[in-house]
Parts: structure tokens; sequence; C-alpha cells
């Protein structure tokens, strides 16, 4: 007669806890990076997924079994039109001791920004005449004087930037997504020089990013909906047979009724998670679409039509949906050289 383990590894992971839905379809990062740069610049960028494709490239990892030969690659294309910065964030140390905004800066150039009234409708009552317009503008040079009079206080700034979808007809959007992007480099006074340079133009992905480094992308999973835990923690199937009439895609147990409850698979949300994936690599920045879109266009999307980035592998999330490129908190090489591509692959994606 056979004899069945009576142990087995645990089935699933308990972390990653609770796995509910994501409360925001364009997540903020949690944690930003120190850089070394004297020159202060946007830790951040916004762009949209294409989807995926494929190149050959000259292999320059450094220790590579293939390192100096032509190697094939899978990418993932975001395309990242423009943003605009819309109002500047200084955050200070509260009584609690957690960082708190003491004011928000907003310039008269961001507010010419038509669609940001789609997504913020009371800023059109501000817009009406000339009269509320500049009271709106004594409003702000007030909050920018509080700003440089707690220049020592402030720990560091942020961007409140909009994205363009307008510019992507795919999409089927005009409504622009907001979020907020943190200054890094230099001192606190040449961060606010930068930042109200920059205040209501346009920023491309070629002033934050460059080729060849590494990028963390933060974005939300695919949704799948309510699963069991079959699908959800892959526990295995109890047997089929006539004492098992509750059912088999179940779980035997789920643990202790007193005290501390132990870790037990439960089904749930699948899918629509708020995730990060770290070191992704940019392969290459390109500004001319007709580099990279397939004979008919992408699958589900259509063609690119303005600046866009290859990512080295898959990225999280479907088609169409925002993600959030950060500088790399935890960089596992810092690449001196740009991948040199031999070959994009264009062929047509459709059936």
């Amino acid at each position: 007669m056979g004899h069945r383990k009576l142990a087995s590894p645990r089935r699933g992971s308990s972390g990653l806890r609770p796995r509910k839905r994501s409360s925001e379809l364009l997540p903020t990062p949690r944690t930003w990076p120190q850089i070394n740069s004297q020159n202060p610049k946007l830790l951040g960028f916004v762009g949209y997924k294409v989807g995926m494709t494929h190149v050959f490239l000259v292999d320059d990892w450094p220790n590579s079994p293939t390192n100096g030969k032509e190697i094939y690659m899978p990418v993932t294309v975001v395309e990242v039109p423009p943003i605009i910065p819309l109002a500047l964030r200084a955050y200070v140390i509260d009584g609690k001791g957690e960082p708190n905004v003491i004011t928000e800066y907003w310039s008269s150039l961001s507010l010419q920004f038509g669609d940001i009234r789609r997504r913020i409708p009371s800023l059109s009552s501000f817009l009406k005449d000339e009269e509320s317009k500049k009271k709106l503008d004594e409003k702000f040079s007030n909050k920018l004087e509080i700003i440089k009079s707690n220049l020592d206080k402030i720990i560091y700034f942020r961007l409140l930037v909009a994205t363009q979808p307008r510019k992507i007809p795919s999409l089927g959007k005009k409504k622009p997504d907001l979020v907020e992007i943190q200054i890094g480099g230099g001192e606190k006074k040449s961060q606010l020089e930068y930042a109200l340079n920059i205040l209501g133009k346009e920023v491309t992905i070629k002033d934050v990013f460059k080729e060849g480094q590494l990028v963390d992308v933060i974005g939300v999973t695919k949704g799948k909906g309510f699963a069991g835990v079959i699908k959800r923690y892959n526990v295995i199937e109890l047997p089929r047979w006539h004492k098992h009439r509750k059912g088999s895609r179940k779980i035997g147990t789920r643990g202790p009724s007193l005290g501390t409850p132990s870790y037990t698979p439960q089904p749930g949300q699948l899918g629509f998670h708020r995730r990060t994936e770290y070191n992704k690599r940019i392969i290459k920045i390109g500004e001319d679409p007709k580099e990279i879109n397939p004979a008919g266009g992408f699958v589900r999307y259509g063609i690119v039509r303005n600046t866009y980035i290859l990512l080295e592998g898959s990225i999280l999330g479907p088609k169409k949906r925002p993600v959030f490129l950060r500088e790399p908190v935890r960089p596992s090489y810092v690449f001196e050289t740009v991948p040199k591509i031999t070959y994009v692959n264009l062929l047509s994606q459709q059936g």
C-alpha cells in the first residue's frame, strides 16, 4: 500500500496582502530614490502601454556569455507624450512627524492648459473674467512667498503633472491623468527655480530619462475578477470521491478557530492589484513612430503617434493602461553604454 506524505509545502504566498482591488488606476510611488546630481530633475514620468514586439541587439551586459554578440530580446512599447507640470507642492514635517503639504502654487501659464478643467471643473469659475484671474494671481503670488520664506523647513518639492491623452486617439479619452512627481538632485533653492521654470510647459521623456538606464515600472495589473483558491493560490484539488459531496475545488481546513488564525488561502479578488516591477532597462527612446509601428498597427491599440520607449521584457497591466516610470530605487547595475539595435520587428500582428 502506498504511503502519502503527511506534510507538504504551503500553497500560495502570504505576501502582498490584502489582495484587493487597487484604489486608483495610476498609482503614486510610495518611495523615491536619492540621486547624486547637481542639477535638479523630475524623478518620474507617465506613459501608456502599447504592446509587445521583439528586436535584435548587441548584448552589452558585462560578463555575459553572449557579450558583444547579437541576441534576440522581447520588448514592451510604451507611448510617452509630453507631460505638463501644473502646480508646485512643498512638503514639511508637521507636528506628528509626518510629511505634509505646507502650500500649493499654481502658475498662470499652467491654468491655460484647457483639458485640466475636465479633471478640475472648479477652475472654470476662477477664469471666467479678468477680475477673477487677477484675484487668482494674487492668491498664488502669496503662496509663492510662503514657500520662499519656509525654504529651510521644506524637506522636498513635488510637482502635480497632467498627461495629454488627447494626443493618443486610440485611448478614446481626453481627461488627463494627474499624478505627483518628486524633484531630486541639487539644493532646495535650485529645485525651486527649476520647478518655477517648467510650470505650464511641456516636459518630454528625454528631459527625465536617457537610453540604456534602468527604471521602475509602477502600475495596476490585469483584473481577473473573483477567483477561487485553485486559480488564486494554486492549491491542490481534493480527490473526487463520494465522501467529498461539498466539492473538490476548495481547501480542506481553515486552521485553528481560537487565538491568532494561521495563514489560509481564501477565494477573492484576483488581479487589478497595485504592483511594482524593478529595474526595467530602457532599450530605446524614439521620436519617429514609423520605426516601431507594425503593418496594421498594434493589436487592440492601433498605431503609435508620439514619442515612445522600448522597455526590456514585459511589464504589468493590459494595453492602453497608464504606467508610472520612476528612477530605480535599487538599481542592479549602472549602464554607461546605449544598446545598439540591429533589427526591429515590423511584421503585421493581425491574425
